[in-house]
């Protein structure tokens, strides 16, 4: 038989702790090592931060700030309000002071936009003219979307008689046609300030708040954690405000947002057909209108109001559509 290969003896195993010369050291710095390794942030591995749940708010934070859609559009609204505040830090003069002798002029030097039918600066009005389109704007989506997230909540919470005259209400003014309306009502109104149109633009627009709300409410109250606050006792104000609300708000601030831009835009419409803001005070649809009869021979007294109000209603719609994909899980 073929001689067997003798095995060669294996190596004794190091001691555990205390046998050899470094056993027990070369132990301790392990556990020590791997102590320190997992009380990282990052567990075990040390890779970054613990993933921590988070909330609709902060994912949707975390979302925008990663969207260039959403950074120009703010960038270019925060300069707006910026103008809308401030105008004259960018425009120094008189938007009411004009001169005949220049009416219809073109460029020139401290004027770079020319001058309109009454030569008036068009730099200097297209500035001013800010104010008012954006104020109309927020203050009519801040007054649209109270009432209508009031109104739709309870209707939404309470239901029965108060949720049908209600849901019937907004029939009625959904079927108002909105420029038709607006030549109706504010035609009698003789006020040159912008609250007679934020007035009409809240009374025509917080049916559409009232319907998301009431919607989003319905969904909301049928969730556990309102069903057992019920249980517990909590009375119908805390559960709307502290359960119900927060979970409700999102659908109506992205309604709210894409709204914003068209009632900019139905401003500048109202005040183009002399039913909205009229002289004396700025408004791009003003300027608009006064320089439509003399289009061909001043082509930059309408190009530069009209291209301001576009780059407006543009910026508030793009933020309007970066904040829904952020607060729609749906589009996730």
């Amino acid at each position: 038989m073929p001689e067997q290969e003798p095995h060669e003896p294996h190596e004794p195993r190091r001691a555990v702790a205390g046998a050899g010369t470094g056993g027990g050291t070369d132990l301790a710095a392990s556990e020590a090592t791997s102590r320190e390794r997992d009380a990282r942030p990052g567990g075990p591995r040390g890779d970054g931060p613990r993933d921590r749940p988070r909330s609709l708010w902060s994912d949707a934070w975390h979302d925008l700030r990663r969207n260039p859609v959403f950074l120009l559009s703010a960038l270019v609204i925060c300069f707006l309000l910026l103008i809308a505040l401030w105008p004259s830090l960018i425009a120094p003069g008189d938007p009411l002071r004009c001169d005949l002798a220049r009416a219809q002029d073109g460029p020139r030097a401290g004027h770079p936009f020319g001058f309109d039918g009454q030569g008036c600066d068009v730099y200097t009005r297209t500035v001013h003219g800010a104010r008012a389109s954006v104020t109309v704007g927020v203050c009519a989506t801040l007054g649209a979307a109270v009432l209508g997230s009031v109104l739709g909540g309870l209707a939404g919470y309470f239901g029965g008689v108060w949720d049908a005259v209600a849901s019937r209400l907004t029939d009625v003014f959904f079927a108002v046609p909105v420029v038709l309306g607006g030549l109706v009502l504010l035609s009698v109104v003789t006020s040159d300030t912008v609250w007679p149109v934020v007035g009409f633009i809240v009374l025509l627009g917080w049916p559409q708040i009232y319907r998301i709300a009431r919607g989003s409410v319905i969904a909301a109250r049928q969730h556990d954690y309102v069903q057992a606050a019920r249980a517990l006792g909590a009375s119908p104000a805390r559960i709307l405000l502290r359960h119900i609300a927060p979970n409700a708000v999102a659908p109506v601030i992205v309604v709210a947002t894409l709204a914003l831009g068209t009632y900019i835009a139905l401003e500048a419409t109202l005040s183009y057909l002399g039913v909205g803001l009229r002289p004396p005070s700025v408004s791009w649809g003003i300027d608009v209108s006064a320089a439509s009869p003399y289009i061909r021979n001043a082509p930059h007294a309408l190009l530069w109001p009209a291209g301001a109000l576009a780059i407006t209603v543009l910026a508030f719609i793009m933020l309007g559509d970066a904040v829904r994909d952020a607060l729609d899980p749906k589009l996730r």
